[in-house]
């Protein structure tokens, strides 16, 4: 694991959140979007980026930086030499290095590893003595903030973190659409001043949050998405177990949550909200969280907690 100055030069232990595209098949994955060419301010056009760690994150955002002409890309570390240059032929730039002895000076730092190997990157990097008070380090987690360049900052450098609020599944097609993407920014102030018009310029749209409220930014975020997820697998179960088959359950789900999504995205939450609590229904609640309790106490449980939330937010209707 790439954690200690011991093993800085050693790119097969090299952790990232996603592999680089197959070697093989880089002349399939050159191809240029079609995106307006844009220069940034704050001259940072004449500024070069380094990224570590290449995969479906890194090697989006290289090669928007690169199209754009936001930064000059120059060493890209991956996890082989062979995925480094495949990132580089799909970024359309960049020098693939085998190490991190092998990195040269670069401005900007770009660590989109996986969260778990953050820390031990930065610290891989940090013992190279590349890093003074006019670098910058950054990495695009969502549940980390900035502190996890600890190492960083102990050299000089100005951290900050950058985190794009959507799915990176098809690095090509995100390219593409990438204008408009939301981003959660925090960190040093030096740092921000150069990373966002940065993002800019790639079409996003920086919010920036405090350092100390990034745990809870992207527990938001789990809500809005991952256990919504889970909340639509409960609502398919309870409909299987009233006797429907799973695939007309969600054909049941999918109106009734898109025109509760679309109501509360254009009305708000508590304008929304319909349903026997909206009502005073208390009866028809009781009775369901009984049914809900014989079949699954479990998501009894979880029904109770939606209870108590949903009736808050009922007193906030107009």
């Amino acid at each position: 694991m790439a954690g200690t100055a011991g093993s800085i030069g050693t790119v097969g232990e090299l952790g990232q959140s996603n592999d680089g595209v197959d070697a093989g098949n880089a002349d399939n994955a050159i191809e240029t979007p079609t995106l307006a060419r844009q220069t940034v301010s704050h001259d940072s056009a004449a500024r070069n980026l380094t990224i570590i760690g290449c995969g479906k994150v890194g090697k989006t955002l290289g090669r928007l930086f690169n199209v754009h002409r936001t930064f000059q890309l120059l060493d890209v570390l991956n996890r082989s030499h062979d995925s480094a240059r495949a990132a580089c032929a799909f970024m359309g730039a960049g020098n693939a290095i085998a190490n991190y002895a092998a990195l040269r000076n670069a401005d900007i730092y770009l660590l989109a590893v996986s969260d778990d190997q953050i820390i031990a990157c930065c610290t891989a990097l940090a013992a190279t003595g590349k890093l003074s008070a006019r670098s910058i380090v950054f990495h695009c987690s969502g549940a980390l903030s900035s502190l996890a360049l600890s190492s960083a900052s102990a050299q000089g450098a100005s951290v900050a973190s950058i985190h794009p609020i959507r799915s990176f599944a098809d690095p090509q097609a995100v390219a593409g659409d990438f204008a408009g993407t939301y981003c959660g920014s925090e960190g040093d102030a030096a740092a921000l001043a150069m990373l966002i018009p940065a993002f800019d310029t790639i079409g996003a749209h920086c919010v920036t949050i405090a350092r100390e409220n990034k745990t809870v930014y992207h527990a938001a975020a789990v809500f809005a998405s991952n256990y919504l997820v889970t909340l639509i697998d409960v609502a398919r179960q309870a409909y299987m177990e009233a006797g429907l088959p799973a695939e007309i359950a969600l054909r049941l789900i999918e109106p009734l949550l898109s025109e509760s999504a679309a109501n509360a995205f254009r009305l708000g939450p508590a304008t929304a909200l319909t349903g026997p609590i909206a009502r005073g229904d208390m009866e028809t609640v009781k009775r369901q969280y009984d049914a809900v309790q014989s079949w699954n106490p479990d998501v009894a449980t979880l029904y109770h907690a939606f209870e108590g939330l949903t009736l808050k937010l009922a007193q906030q209707k107009k």
